[in-house]
């Protein structure tokens, strides 16, 4: 995953930017989604932790709103507390919703 975007990381494997082609944040994604302890569950806030240490363009909402539209992330109903998903989506079947 890292060879596929290596114009989006830096030398500590964070990303610099949010690719703006639907494939690359696609990928960006189930990149960032395997930086998250599956089976724990999260405050907002511990979230936005994880994601900041994994990102350096400082909008972990976005990230956070984008793995649970794709559906890596689950959240309660007052989005007060967060865990991925058992069933972590793959690109074939993220790509599959966009045909």
């Amino acid at each position: 995953m890292k060879e596929i975007l290596k114009n989006f990381l830096d030398g500590n494997g964070r990303l610099v930017s949010y690719p703006s082609k639907r494939k690359m944040k696609l990928y960006a994604l189930i990149y960032i989604a395997e930086k998250i302890d599956k089976g724990k569950v999260y405050t907002e806030k511990e979230i936005n932790a994880v994601l900041g240490e994994w990102h350096t363009f400082g909008d972990p909402a976005t990230l956070r709103r984008e793995l649970y539209t794709h559906k890596f992330l689950d959240r309660d109903p007052y989005g007060k507390e967060y865990r991925m998903e058992k069933h972590q989506p793959t690109i074939e079947e993220l790509e599959g919703r966009y045909k």
